[in-house]
């Protein structure tokens, strides 16, 4: 791993100090949210130079094989196909699954939940979340279906889970399947199992901003047998044999290198998680008490990743808004992240039909919520920094707020 520089960054003493209002940047270069993880450096090399000196570079090598036999021993599931990236694997297990006409997901997810059901001509009907989980309401989802549903793509936000169980019931009494984007949930439980093995198939994501990375990745889990089984014709173009096709398919293979990394971060996971709990606990530590900020946590769940440090702001407290506040971060070069605003029911195309479509818990989530910097590239010396600038900016709400609106006034 690379050594961190801990050297704690000059604190700011007053607000003239905030880049915003003409200081010098907290951070000389930015810190995103989601900067990626590296393993073992030399692991990873050796097995590219492996790949390279077999020349065996795709269509399910060793390390394609090793890295699906490790995600399915760490999630106790039978079947593990590793993908191109997340996007292409939901796109291939909704078209395994038979997938038609309506599914139910939330709003509050990145775009591309939305847009493999789409992309596919099924209409995505929008859900409201859970307030406190920021997940789909299952509640919701029962007035939702009608006689054009066929399945729930439900997703498990921030590491945490959303009611699997009720989502369960729901699906079999009413004869739906149910589909988990669980792009977050690589190493959580839910009730003592491991998350991967729930519904009908559960879909993992390995990009490079995950906290596990196989530089660009996904791969479809799943305990259905006939379903592995056209899940796995169907990334390889129907192949059976040599030049046999049985069904139709596409390219959702993953390539040897991107297991090689995927592999190597496999074997560092439990380092990883351990900082990013040692990072959520600090933000958690050093920003309590601080009116209108909530750090979110889970601290029922068994098994988390830590992948995420989501904070909600009350505007109403804190006088300066959610986004006031990330403008003010991004001049300190801290990159924070407004997940996932607006909704996809607030985005192209579907806003275009969907203008009258409201939900409540899902617009209010998305205009409190923000996302900061953490994982392997953050130090503590950074996270301190980083929380010095949101206190003083919150604890001098009211001066703060005059000032941009100072600002604001003279640049127009």
């Amino acid at each position: 791993m690379p050594i961190l520089d801990t050297t704690l960054p000059a604190p700011k003493q007053a607000l003239d100090d905030l880049a915003f209002f003409g200081g010098r940047p907290a951070f000389p270069e930015p810190l995103h949210v989601g900067r990626p993880n590296i393993g073992n450096r030399e692991k990873f090399l050796t097995r590219v130079n492996d790949t390279l000196d077999r020349k065996w570079l795709t269509n399910d090598g060793r390390y394609v094989i090793q890295f699906e036999k490790r995600l399915a021993e760490l999630t106790g599931v039978k079947h593990c196909l590793a993908m191109c990236n997340a996007t292409i694997a939901l796109e291939i297990v909704i078209r395994a699954l038979g997938l038609k006409g309506q599914v139910i997901l939330p709003s509050f997810t990145f775009i591309a939940t939305a847009h493999v059901l789409q992309w596919q001509d099924i209409t995505p009907v929008f859900c409201d979340i859970d307030p406190r989980t920021h997940t789909i309401d299952p509640e919701k989802v029962e007035a939702l279906i009608t006689p054009e549903t066929t399945g729930i793509l439900a997703v498990n936000l921030w590491g945490w889970h959303c009611d699997i169980a009720a989502l369960e019931e729901i699906a079999r009494r009413r004869g739906l399947k149910l589909l988990f984007d669980s792009a977050h949930a690589l190493g959580c439980s839910y009730k003592d199992r491991m998350i991967g093995g729930f519904g009908d198939a559960e879909v993992f994501s390995f990009h490079a901003t995950k906290f596990v990375n196989s530089l660009e990745g996904g791969a479809v889990l799943t305990n259905d047998d006939e379903l592995a089984r056209k899940t796995r014709l169907m990334r390889n173009f129907g192949f059976v044999a040599y030049d046999q096709v049985a069904s139709i398919g596409t390219n959702g293979k993953m390539s040897e290198v991107s297991a090689a990394m995927g592999l190597t971060n496999l074997e560092s996971i439990d380092e990883f998680i351990a900082i990013n709990r040692r990072n959520h606990k600090q933000y958690a530590a050093e920003l309590a008490g601080l009116k209108g900020i909530t750090v979110l946590s889970n601290d029922d769940q068994k098994k988390r990743n830590y992948q995420y440090v989501v904070l909600e702001i009350d505007a109403a407290e804190t006088i300066v808004s959610r986004d006031e506040l990330m403008q003010i971060l991004y001049r300190e070069n801290i990159l924070a992240r407004r997940y996932f605003y607006p909704g996809c029911h607030r985005m192209a195309p579907y806003n275009s039909y969907l203008s009258s479509l409201s939900l409540p818990q899902t617009e209010k989530v998305s205009e409190r919520v923000l996302s900061l910097p953490t994982g392997t590239s953050i130090s503590p010396a950074d996270i301190s920094t980083i929380c010095g600038v949101i206190r003083m900016v919150v604890n001098n709400g009211r001066e703060v707020s005059a000032k941009l609106r100072s600002q604001a006034a003279t640049s127009t």
